[in-house]
């Protein structure tokens, strides 16, 4: 498949892109908007039926309290045989209700701004706009393309995850959509990331009158702070965050509760377990006598390791770059997790970071790359082609 010709055919859509885009910035969207995310549910629905994909939408039925997500949507296009391939956005940001009315879409200084602009708007849309470029040229030397546009990525994806899990091993190759590295860099590889929520227990007493009757629940989460970061630099990578603290009610009184908040992340399964089972270790043997810890975990992403499956696909991504005149697109690792955590850790070959170039996310200043629009476009359509 000619990826100029994949090019040229993405930018007889631009202007298109672009109004698609300044809609669904202009949309509040938040993961806890449900009306918002499914208004942007709606505008992927309707692209899916209006150029020939198959439509699964499923909507959130809340368990206890839990809140109100949007919905799913999962679309799949059927082509003559060959690979599958799994295509991954999100439909939410990380956005309170009214932001659109404080910072519209806008663009200058070759850049577009507003809600979600990269954070995932534009990285969505390029999925749509990739498919439709194949569609257009006539490519289906493909088995299916199965589209997931995610209501709730930013909270960690609790709905859409056993989706995409069970999705992900029928797929010879997943593509994360997020918006490429400011550099232009694409990711191949994500640190996986353990929540903690640790509650302390101690005893209440008078601060003044008996506090050697008390046991100081906050005195034992300062403790556990400064074990926990001292975690720290143990295993290459691995970082250990107590993101808030919080306890007792008076400082008259000898505090009998506290709450720790813990973000760990590692870039290898291997050392996310040995740091988990340090952190339940120190959990096991507090410092203050008498007090009772509780802990609730959740492993919600898996790390995104680059194996030699996802490094060829990193090859010919490169590839079609160089082919496309596009310079220097390379590989990197971050931090931060997304749904590529998921479908890695399903054993799928997976790179991320395959939307058009962004930053700023999660800011007042999130901004989008509008060069890049086209050829990271035709990037992902001539990767698609190419497997």
């Amino acid at each position: 498949m000619d990826v100029h010709a994949l090019r040229d055919l993405v930018a007889a859509r631009a202007d298109e892109f672009m109004a698609s885009l300044e809609a669904m910035v202009n949309v509040d969207c938040g993961s806890y908007t449900p009306s918002g995310v499914n208004r942007i549910a709606d505008l992927c629905e309707r692209r899916f039926r209006d150029h020939g994909w198959e439509v699964d939408r499923r909507a959130h039925v809340p368990v206890e309290d839990e809140p109100q997500l949007g919905d799913l949507v999962i679309g799949t296009l059927r082509g003559a045989g060959g690979p599958k391939i799994l295509l991954i956005g999100h439909m939410d940001t990380v956005f309170e209700d009214g932001t659109v009315a404080e910072r519209p879409y806008r663009t200058g200084g070759g850049r577009a701004f507003g809600p979600g602009v990269s954070d995932m708007k534009g990285g969505l849309l390029a999925g749509f706009f990739a498919v439709q470029a194949l569609q257009d040229a006539g490519f289906d030397s493909f088995d299916t393309i199965t589209y997931v546009c995610n209501p709730d990525e930013e909270i960690g994806s609790p709905f859409s995850s056993s989706a995409i899990a069970e999705l992900a091993p029928a797929h010879d190759a997943a593509f994360v959509l997020e918006c490429a590295r400011a550099s232009g860099a694409i990711v191949s590889a994500r640190k996986g990331v353990t929540d903690y929520v640790i509650a302390v227990h101690g005893r209440a007493a008078h601060a003044g009158v008996e506090p050697q009757k008390g046991r100081s629940a906050v005195l034992e989460a300062a403790h556990l702070t400064t074990a926990l970061h001292g975690l720290n630099g143990r295993w290459p990578g691995v970082t250990v965050n107590v993101g808030s603290l919080h306890g007792g009610t008076r400082p008259n009184i000898v505090p009998d509760r506290a709450e720790l908040q813990v973000d760990v992340r590692s870039p290898e399964l291997s050392t996310l377990k040995e740091a988990e089972r340090e952190i339940e270790r120190l959990l096991e043997t507090p410092t203050v006598p008498d007090v009772r810890i509780e802990v609730r975990s959740d492993g919600w992403h898996r790390p995104m390791e680059k194996t030699p499956a996802s490094a060829r696909l990193v090859e010919l991504a490169v590839g079609v770059a160089a082919e496309l005149g596009i310079p220097d697109v390379r590989d990197v690792a971050t931090g931060g997790a997304s749904d590529g955590n998921t479908t890695s850790a399903a054993g799928t070959p997976t790179i991320d970071g395959l939307g058009p170039i962004g930053g700023g996310a999660h800011a007042p200043d999130e901004w989008l790359d509008l060069a890049s629009v086209v050829p990271r476009t035709a990037l992902l359509a001539g990767l698609i082609a190419r497997l």
